[in-house]
């Protein structure tokens, strides 16, 4: 498995040489520092830790300043491991977006963008009690029995209700890649993927 850290810089749109109009997600990809690579025999399992994106050193508690330093870097703001990594990298190496190619199938993972407390319409796509009849004047978003009466007398786990929507991680899985551009560090992408501008992702193969 290969992978890199990104930025989501946003949506355009890619026309094809037989004219097609492909939509697609432009990613800042790389370039990452290498800042750990853990082994069977030391760790217990083998990874490869990445670092993206300068910190201030004023930002960075002092273990983590010796972490960066023995790995001959500056402060990362974003870490992350990848276990089963393909490729045969030391610490203090760097990975661009060249690792990739065009058309490439990839898996992107990001955080899906908060939408904070949510009715159950919005949320679970719920139709509402009813329709405006018999009275019914203000039922129209409402989520209508939660559970039954003294058996068991109490709502059941994993009721659907409302609640806090959005800010979870989400994979897309399958996605090809449009174009590269490594002199710039830029991946475009098929489709849609999770986050909002600025925010972080993962490309995995």
């Amino acid at each position: 498995m290969k992978g890199i850290i990104g930025k989501k810089l946003g949506m355009t749109s890619i026309f094809k040489e037989d004219g097609s109009n492909v939509v697609c997600t432009v990613v800042h990809a790389g370039p990452c520092v290498v800042t750990q690579v853990k082994t069977q025999d030391t760790d217990g399992y083998s990874a490869v830790q990445l670092g993206f994106d300068d910190k201030k050193e004023k930002n960075v508690s002092k273990a983590m300043l010796g972490h960066f330093s023995k790995a001959g870097t500056t402060p990362k703001r974003k870490v992350v491991e990848f276990r089963d990594f393909d490729l045969d990298v030391n610490p203090g190496d760097t990975i661009t977006a060249d690792i990739f190619e065009e058309g490439q199938y990839v898996d992107v993972i990001g955080t899906s963008k908060g939408k904070g407390f949510q009715g159950v319409v919005k949320r679970h796509g719920f139709g509402g009690v009813g329709m405006k009849t018999h009275g019914q004047h203000n039922r129209l978003r409402a989520p209508g029995s939660i559970g039954m009466s003294s058996t068991p007398s109490r709502v059941m786990k994993g009721m659907r209700m409302a609640g806090r929507t959005g800010g979870d991680r989400v994979k897309m899985l399958d996605l090809r890649i449009i174009k590269v551009l490594p002199e710039k560090n830029i991946i475009y992408v098929s489709g849609a993927i999770p986050g909002h501008k600025g925010g972080y992702v993962l490309i995995v193969d």
